[in-house]
């Protein structure tokens, strides 16, 4: 079932064709319809239907401007334009719109279902493509040069020197010259039953740290599915590259100018675009992670370790979602490296970590390493290092030793006065549980300051007719995805509506203690168009500002929460 939006002005012409059309047999479900383009934008976000059928002539923003903005935001929509036979040759401008059908007014119901059925088999075509098994395989075959891809694999697993980065990308006939470099990995999420088998082996105590799940021909065809969707979508966006790496799609951006923000934002939106067409497409779930932006192209292979890095979070952010390293550290790694595969384990369980994984690791950390055959001397200097690094975590997260574990000058010697190794893991293990609930709750609690001066910003510049949550996430210096993400979940809304939230509640008090007439109240509350503030009042509350004023002064009017 194809989920599709309506967007027509006149309620007559909306509500017949909602009605006169069994929708459900010709496999179609209209999940909403709009009055006018504006309205339509925020049901398209929500909803993200396979089809939009929009009317030309439009308060507020026309079919036009609508299909250039869902061209510019979710270029896989079908579009049909209705029109009318004097505005056929305005319509013929749609072509560069890349418009799928139009329909000329007047026109039947059955002609728009033959125009509807046509655009479904369309659509039915390229999905059968995209699974078809045997296309796949053939794609890969041809597209994906070997030597090509070890060399995109070398770049991001170590430093390579500029002279052979320049000497191989010239031999394979590619462009990696620029001022900025990002990484970031795509991992196919889990399905349940892979996980609950996982989790059951481990909580039988027979999974081995090492073992992974293994990836069957058909986990294979999946990845690939994955990297073609990618791949199609790069192809269409300049200075980007993806190519399979282990048992991910590794994305490559080369921007050729010196803005590390501007590359980081291209990057984080194709990223977002991906993993929408997979799971519209390939009906999977994917997680993404994005490294910083480097000035060297040597440097590559230190992005995409911090996307590995950035993918561990899952664990607190959940799956189907772009993480952006930037977004969740603090701080850049150059300054402390974890080579030992021990140390990364230690901060990982404390980071990210269960209390589960955090007991295992500290039972690796003591039993591994044999302690019994290493002399006293040995032994403390290796428990001084894993003391070492548990303290860089918490100056990491800017937690003060005092308030975990006491008077922070004697920790050094606090070790060294039990009686054997079983007390200084149960002493260490202490330690970085403090230290896990202190992150974990810290982590909640930088949420929740963020969301508070977002709010802040809104309430102080919502009377501006351009602010945006491009302009909040800038003024934050954070990523609009994962802002998004983070308001919707502590406000219980999204940006658009709490904006408009805030807009109404003011116009309200406008017009119940002032004089000002609703073109004034419109310009004060951030509104361009009076007649689109008129609109949205009117659709909110019921009734309009006028008639507000004039006879529910004192009275709260009928909220329309939809």
């Amino acid at each position: 079932m194809y989920k599709l939006l309506l967007v027509e002005d006149e309620e007559d012409v909306r509500d017949g064709l909602i009605e006169e059309i069994h929708w459900e047999s010709i496999g179609y479900e209209v999940v909403d319809s709009a009055e006018n383009g504006r309205e339509a934008m925020d049901l398209v976000d929500r909803y993200l239907p396979d089809v939009v059928v929009t009317d030309i002539h439009m308060p507020f923003m026309d079919g036009l401007q609508l299909a250039s903005w869902i061209r510019e935001h979710h270029p896989m929509i079908k579009i049909i334009i209705l029109t009318g036979y004097d505005e056929f040759e305005y319509a013929q401008k749609a072509i560069k719109l890349q418009i799928d059908e139009y329909i000329l007014k007047p026109f039947s119901s059955q002609e728009l279902i033959e125009v509807l059925l046509k655009v479904k088999r369309h659509m039915e075509a390229e999905m059968a493509e995209k699974e078809n098994v045997q296309i796949l395989k053939e794609h890969y075959r041809k597209s994906i040069p070997v030597l090509r891809e070890l060399f995109l694999s070398s770049m991001v697993t170590r430093k390579l020197t500029i002279h052979e980065i320049e000497e191989k990308s010239a031999s394979y006939g590619m462009d990696l010259s620029g001022q900025a470099f990002m990484a970031a990995a795509i991992r196919i999420d889990y399905v349940h039953e892979d996980l609950d088998r996982e989790i059951d082996q481990q909580m039988a105590g027979n999974l081995k740290s090492s073992v992974s799940l293994k990836y069957t021909e058909d986990r294979y065809l999946q990845l690939f599915a994955v990297y073609n969707v990618a791949d199609e979508i790069c192809q269409k966006t300049s200075g980007f590259k993806v190519f399979i790496h282990h048992d991910e799609c590794v994305l490559l951006a080369v921007g050729k100018q010196a803005d590390l923000e501007i590359l980081a934002e291209r990057m984080l939106t194709l990223l977002e675009e991906i993993r929408q067409n997979v799971h519209k497409y390939v009906k999977l779930t994917v997680t993404s992670g994005a490294g910083s932006v480097f000035q060297h192209i040597a440097d590559v292979y230190q992005s995409y370790k911090e996307a590995l890095q950035a993918l561990d979070y899952r664990l607190i952010l959940g799956n189907n979602r772009v993480i952006w390293i930037n977004d969740v550290e603090t701080r850049r790694y150059d300054s402390l490296h974890f080579d030992e595969q021990k140390e990364h384990d230690l901060v990982r369980s404390i980071k990210l970590g269960t209390l589960e994984e955090l007991t295992a690791t500290m039972d690796s950390l003591f039993s591994d390493l044999s302690m019994k055959q290493l002399s006293v001397k040995d032994c403390q200097v290796y428990l001084l290092e894993m003391l070492t690094s548990i303290m860089k975590i918490a100056k990491e997260f800017n937690i003060e030793l005092e308030e975990l574990f006491g008077s922070a000058d004697f920790l050094f010697t606090d070790m060294f006065k039990y009686n054997n190794l079983q007390e200084v893991k149960q002493w260490a293990y202490g330690l970085c549980s403090k230290l896990r609930s202190s992150i974990a709750l810290g982590r909640q609690s930088g949420y929740r300051q963020l969301v508070n001066d977002a709010k802040d910003y809104i309430r102080k510049h919502y009377a501006e007719s351009d602010i945006s949550i491009r302009k909040v996430c800038n003024h934050l210096h954070i990523s609009t995805g994962y802002f998004s993400s983070i308001f919707k979940k502590e406000v219980k809304m999204t940006f658009v509506n709490y904006l408009m939230q805030i807009r109404m509640d003011a116009a309200k008090e406008m017009l119940r203690t002032g004089d000002m007439k609703a073109f004034e109240i419109a310009e004060k509350i951030g509104f361009a168009d009076p007649n689109y503030f008129s609109f949205c009042f009117r659709k909110k509350f019921g009734i309009s500002p006028k008639e507000y004023r004039n006879g529910s002064r004192g009275v709260e009017p009928f909220e329309n929460t939809r």
